[in-house]
């Protein structure tokens, strides 16, 4: 793999950056803090996303006071080209990755999972395998050789992935042990099923069914006999319930005539009542019929039609006398309301004008209580613009009070806020040299520490070497005379900075008396326009109030003459009044003579019912006499079929009949009891086949699971011996390419270190099985890699990871594609001399066909063996780092010769 660019817009220190890189080493070059370890953060970032951030979170990643972040990296993997681009979002108070796509030369991967997972697949290692082979980070130098000897073994296999035969091992672990609790399983089913056709086989199944089947047979006879002779019976039982049947009917007949001949006796002497009943109605309805003729003649003189006789007055002289009344008493009616009208319209017209009257002095009394409220309005108004005035007055004096607090001020009225920035970034500078100041103080620290800890073991604080053989003894002196120079800076910037403090404090007043000037101001102008809308107001509502005191005498003026014109109307009213009674008097005499002429009529037409009445009366008598004559024949009809029905009746034959009957039914239910009880025995009988038939079933059943159980066992004991052997196999072979690969590891590391580390006081290095690492002197004598001095420890340690990773990009079929080798301060624990041995093994590396190895450096020595270098400052003002592309130190002068 080599990155070919990478491209950062608000990453960490980053605001923008664009970056590309070259084959062979570049040197990534800069200051303390000026954000060089970013930039290799950065593509870790853009391959692996949230694996590579260890205990931060997105929000780390997106650059202080910026809303969104976005990375990407054009990388070259086994002669293929890909882009990944991964974009963060702040949302709320956390970050959210808004886009992650990978492009390969086939397809688009999208989504963060499945982004880290095709990488993962592509370089052959997860986040944690790169920052173990190909990334060495900043103070992680010294990793593997502190890490006990089995995490520094899972840290090994992983990369060269031999945990993944482990973990094939314990899966065949896991099937054997799986097969084996499925094999006893089966086990046990097997005896249990040997024991169940045991049981069986010892019933003699065949025996039993042949039996059973013989006392099926006869009790199925049995049961036939007793079937046909119920059969008999209920033949018997038949005839005698048809002979009692027949007796039954004839019974039933006679007395039915005798009811029959009843109620036709019944009915003659009832209809004989009724001819008696109606020849006393037609005599009272005679009677009726005079007294009606007397009350006709009654009212008949009563009207005095003049020549109409008592008995047959002229009908059609009643119907015109009343024709001529109804006429009448019609136009009397209209006329009556007319007159009715002509008073509730006058009623309703006088209701209206004294409505309206009411309205009009309501409104007149409403426009003078406005009038009275506007006055009391006008009082206050001119009260509260009295106020205002004062108020104005009060405003211009303390905006006078806080335009003096500037008299003796370093700037002008109007100048705070510009003044109060300019300290602020004052501030923040000298906070910044603060931070850096404190940053070396720490550094210088750490080298004071690891001096005083080499000396307690004898050692020399610069080179490692024993004191009495070495020169640089007093260089902790040095370090402890720097560090008092630093802790003095440090506290004169501070006493610089509380100065400042109180600057920008007195700064922020005056700042603060210029907003309550802007405050001042703006209530001074919203005074001055309440003011005048008020004064505006108070001219309106004075017009308004002469308005109204002129509307309300209009409106009392109207009501008057609305009231004079109501009373002359009710004048009208009592004359319409006495037109009113005279027509009802007239009316009610019509309707007394109407009473009298219409009940004559009603007379008439009663009589005429009353003689029809009669006439009805008269034909049913003789109806009914004619129905009585033809009832009586019937009667004489059925008294002679009832005496032919009696004389059949024969005794003896019915006794005789129901003897037959009842020896029947008790021989019948006798029968159905014991055919019952052969049914349930033939039940039982064939129950108890169906179960012999059953368990001859389950015998053959139990038999075949039987020999299908054992083939199953056959075949599992053959399946578990094939998983124990896959899980030794397993086994064997990750030891085998174990020990291949830490004897070629060994080979490698002792390579490495000697290129690196040519002196004559290591004899060489050896690394066992299990990972251990030991260090041998010319003399032979042992130690442990923490027993070397601080460089040599780093040199070895970078010795080992440079091992391992010519180790992975040889691979075990040949040459694998590895990504760059990256080295994030390697110096840090180093000293000049063990700076060039650094520099003798990244060349060493470049020499052996690492394609591309990026440093992140200050130091000045590897700078030089670059073959491309690249600048990082950062800005003090904006705090942002930016990037420069810079040339190494030979090409610069070669170029100025």
């Amino acid at each position: 793999m080599r990155v070919d660019r990478v491209r950062l817009l608000n990453f960490k220190c980053y605001g923008e950056a664009d970056l590309g890189l070259e084959r062979g080493v570049t040197v990534v070059h800069g200051v303390n803090g000026s954000g060089k370890s970013t930039l290799l953060e950065a593509v870790f970032f853009a391959l692996y996303g949230s694996k590579a951030l260890d205990d931060r979170t997105l929000d780390d990643v997106i650059t202080t006071g910026e809303e969104a972040a976005e990375i990407e990296l054009w990388f070259t993997h086994d002669g293929r080209e890909y882009r990944v681009e991964r974009r963060l979002k702040l949302r709320g108070d956390r970050a959210t990755t808004t886009k992650c796509v990978l492009e390969t030369p086939t397809e688009t991967v999208e989504g963060a999972r499945d982004v880290r997972r095709e990488v993962t697949e592509l370089l052959r290692m997860d986040a944690e395998a790169f920052v173990n082979c190909a990334y060495v980070r900043q103070g992680e130098v010294n990793k593997l050789i502190h890490a006990s000897p089995s995490d520094r073994q899972d840290m090994i296999d992983d990369l060269l992935q031999l945990g993944a035969l482990e973990e094939y091992r314990e899966r065949a672990s896991d099937a054997r042990l799986g097969v084996k609790t499925v094999l006893d399983g089966q086990r046990e089913v097997l005896e249990d099923l040997r024991k169940q056709v045991e049981q069986k086989e010892a019933k003699d199944l065949h025996e039993r069914l042949n039996g059973l089947e013989s006392r099926r047979t006869d009790v199925r006879e049995e049961i036939d006999r007793f079937e046909e002779q119920r059969e008999q019976a209920r033949q018997t039982l038949e005839t005698a319930e048809d002979v009692l049947e027949r007796h039954e009917e004839t019974r039933e007949e006679i007395e039915r005539l005798d009811e029959e001949i009843g109620e036709l006796r019944s009915k003659i002497s009832e209809t004989e009542r009724e001819r008696k009943d109606a020849k006393d109605e037609i005599r009272d309805l005679e009677s009726r019929r005079e007294e009606l003729a007397d009350e006709r003649e009654a009212l008949l003189a009563e009207v005095d039609l003049g020549d109409a006789d008592a008995d047959g007055a002229d009908d059609e002289a009643v119907d015109d006398r009343i024709e001529n009344l109804e006429a009448r008493d019609e136009d009397l009616r209209d006329e009556l309301e007319e007159v009715r009208v002509a008073i509730t319209e006058t009623n309703g017209e006088i209701e209206r004008l004294r409505e309206e009257a009411d309205d009009l002095e309501a409104q007149a009394e409403q426009a003078r209580a406005d009038a009275d409220d506007l006055e009391s309005k006008l009082e206050a108004d001119e009260e509260a613009i009295a106020d205002r005035e004062g108020k104005l007055e009060e405003l211009d004096e303390q905006i006078e009070a806080a335009r003096e607090r500037f008299a003796d001020a370093p700037v002008d009225f109007g100048d705070a806020a510009e003044h109060l920035e300019s300290l602020e970034r004052e501030r923040d500078e000298l906070t910044d040299e603060i931070g850096d100041v404190t940053a070396d103080i720490r550094t210088v620290e750490n080298a004071i520490d690891e001096g005083e800890r080499l000396l307690e073991e004898g050692k020399c604080p610069e080179c490692g070497q024993p004191v009495e053989d070495s020169p640089h003894v007093d260089v902790l002196e040095e370090k402890r005379a720097e560090r008092d120079e630093l802790e003095e800076r440090r506290d004169d910037l501070e006493a610089e900075r509380d100065g400042l403090d109180d600057r920008i404090e007195r700064a922020e007043e005056l700042r603060e008396a210029e907003r309550r000037v802007d405050r001042l101001a703006e209530n001074r102008e919203n005074i001055e326009q309440l003011l005048a809308e008020k004064r505006e107001t108070l001219a309106e509502r004075r017009e308004q109030r002469d308005r109204l005191r002129e509307e309300a005498a209009e409106y009392e003026d109207e009501a008057a003459e609305k009231r004079a014109r109501a009373d002359d109307l009710e004048d009208e009213v009592a004359e319409h009044r006495g037109e009113l009674g005279a027509i009802n008097t007239e009316r009610g005499e019509i309707k007394a003579s109407l009473e009298s002429l219409r009940r004559i009529a009603e007379i008439d037409d009663e009589r005429a019912e009353l003689a029809a009445e009669i006439e009805n009366r008269r034909e049913r008598r003789d109806d009914w006499q004619t129905m009585n004559d033809e009832r009586r024949e019937t009667l004489s009809s059925k008294r002679e079929r009832k005496r032919d029905l009696e004389s059949e009746f024969d005794e003896e034959r019915i006794e005789t009949a129901r003897g037959d009957k009842e020896n029947a039914e008790q021989y019948i239910a006798k029968v159905d009891d014991k055919l019952e009880e052969l049914e349930e025995t033939r039940t039982e009988i064939q129950n108890a086949i169906g179960a012999a038939e059953r368990e001859l079933e389950e015998l053959e059943e139990l038999r075949d699971r039987l020999e299908a159980i054992e083939e199953r066992c056959e075949r599992l004991e053959s399946l578990y011996d094939e998983a124990e052997t896959l899980q030794a196999t397993y086994a064997d072979l990750r030891a085998e390419l174990r020990q291949r690969n830490v004897e070629t590891l060994e080979r490698l590391l002792n390579e490495t270190f000697d290129l690196v580390y040519q002196n004559d006081s290591y004899a060489g290095i050896d690394l066992d099985g299990e990972y251990r690492l030991t260090v041998y002197q010319k003399d032979g004598e042992a130690l442990e890699p923490e027993q070397l001095s601080g460089g040599e420890r780093a040199l070895f340690n970078l010795s080992l990871r440079c091992a391992i990773y010519r180790l992975l990009a040889e691979g075990v079929e040949g040459s694998a594609p590895m990504p760059p080798l990256i080295l994030d301060e390697p110096t840090v624990f180093l000293d000049s001399g063990h700076v060039t041995q650094l520099v003798s093994l990244v060349e060493s590396m470049r020499d052996l066909g690492v394609e591309q190895i990026v440093v992140v450096s200050h130091d000045e020595e590897l700078v030089g063996a670059a073959d491309s270098l690249v600048r990082v400052e950062k800005d003090a003002t904006s705090n942002r780092s930016r990037l420069e592309r810079g040339e190494p130190p030979e090409v610069e002068l070669l170029a100025s010769d």
